[in-house]
């Protein structure tokens, strides 16, 4: 997997000179429907403002709505269906009050499943680590499809919803066919999911940090963040417990 180093106006301090800058490395997991994954952008952007190149984000699919009629039975099935669910997404984001979530949200737009969003996502990230799409296609396009769904209300388990992402963002249809057509992207996508499974990512979204020792899941403050990302800066030595 790519590792995408998190670029802004850094704010934390140079090493000495002579010294190489140490990289925190970070994979990030999220499922591109979960709306908690959608309000971290914000979080993920904070960190790139302070710490930009001392930060390494690796990013990585995990399945929470990989079936969505079957999640919303099973959990909310008893308290609304998706009205119900829909009633608790929008109360969620009235903590975010710089994000504006569609009106249709889950009420009347409802993507079957978050695989294949996820697995088109997939098509783009190797097409640009192979040079066949512009660079930067993958971040953008993953924006863009969060976007798609909770701001403009689409249905981005629908290929041509994906397609139309994908060619704003700079990864055109023909450059990612191959990918998805001799199962590549599939294979990618499943490596995600079982090493999402071995290290025991929960939900989404989870940042993992020090090789797996540090997990930060869900609604996690930047402080929080912060915190951990300065820890290892002040000690890289992955043999050295963390205090935080």
């Amino acid at each position: 997997m790519q590792q995408t180093r998190l670029r802004g106006g850094g704010a934390s301090a140079a090493p000495p000179e002579g010294e190489d800058m140490p990289v925190v490395p970070i994979l990030y997991f999220s499922d591109v429907l979960c709306v908690w994954a959608f309000f971290a952008e914000l979080r993920i952007a904070a960190v790139r403002r302070t710490f930009s190149d001392q930060v390494g984000l690796e990013f990585r699919f995990c399945s929470v709505f990989g079936d969505v009629p079957n999640k919303i039975a099973t959990s909310w099935g008893t308290r609304g269906g998706y009205d119900g669910f829909a009633a608790h997404v929008r109360h969620a984001a009235e903590g975010f009050p710089e994000v504006k979530l569609h009106d249709d949200l889950w009420r009347g737009v409802r993507p079957q499943s978050s695989l294949s969003p996820h697995l088109f996502l997939k098509a783009v990230h190797l097409a640009e680590q192979d040079d066949k799409c512009a660079a930067g296609s993958f971040e953008r396009a993953l924006g863009a499809m969060r976007h798609a769904f909770f701001v403009d209300g689409r249905d981005i388990a629908r290929l041509d919803v994906q397609r139309a992402v994908g060619e704003a963002a700079g990864a055109p249809a023909a450059a990612i066919q191959d990918y998805l057509d001799t199962g590549r992207a599939h294979a990618a996508l499943s490596a995600d999911y079982k090493e999402a499974d071995v290290l025991g990512v929960k939900g989404s979204p989870t940042l993992i940090l020090n090789q797996g020792r540090q997990k930060l899941y869900g609604n996690v403050g930047y402080r929080i963040i912060e915190a951990n990302i300065q820890e290892l800066l002040r000690e890289p030595n992955p043999d050295q417990a963390s205090w935080c």
